[in-house]
């Protein structure tokens, strides 16, 4: 018999979520507009403005460090941090990084000053080099040469993207040819 009214057609009732539902659509709604970006937005130590930046995971080669200082490598890419603020200089450096390495560039220099005159001093250059430790993409830096910028700027070296390890196996012996084993 077909229902002719609707006031005898009934409606399940409208529910509510329950708390744990709630909490779920929270965490989720979080975990899309979580930040990537993991650099340290604290207070960091200290650096002085004209004190020389240097430092390197294990691994990297004496020479290729050396190399590094002495502005032997072709910079790829560069940043500008004059007149910005810590947060400010912890977005651009994050995205800077992320991009150069995505894109296989392997040296970088990042301008921070000396912030001679800030307060307190040398706040950018202490964020930047506490910064470049956590990035894992960062195997070495150290202050640029005089005509690069000196204590002023960092030159960075960024470990091999994905692509440029394949690339070198594929290039260099990653390629095995078979033997013939019939004899």
């Amino acid at each position: 018999m077909p229902l002719t009214s609707r006031a005898t057609a009934s409606r399940p009732p409208r529910l509510r979520p329950t708390a744990g539902q709630l909490r779920r659509r929270e965490a989720a709604e979080a975990e899309e507009t979580e930040d990537p970006n993991h650099l340290h937005a604290g207070e960091v130590p200290p650096v002085q403005p004209h004190a020389v930046l240097e430092w390197k995971k294990d691994g990297v080669q004496p020479d290729v460090f050396r190399g590094l200082g002495t502005g032997r490598y072709t910079v790829a890419a560069s940043l500008d941090l004059h007149r910005h603020t810590v947060e400010q200089a912890r977005i651009k450096l994050y995205r800077f990084l992320t991009v150069a390495h995505e894109r296989g560039r392997r040296c970088v220099l990042i301008a921070h000053g000396r912030g001679e005159r800030s307060d307190p001093p040398a706040r950018i250059k202490s964020h930047v080099a506490f910064w470049l430790g956590e990035m894992p993409q960062v195997i070495g830096y150290r202050s640029a040469p005089r005509h690069q910028g000196g204590t002023g700027a960092v030159l960075v070296m960024l470990r091999k993207s994905a692509a440029a390890k394949d690339e070198n196996r594929e290039r260099y012996g990653g390629k095995a040819t078979p033997q013939d084993d019939s004899g």
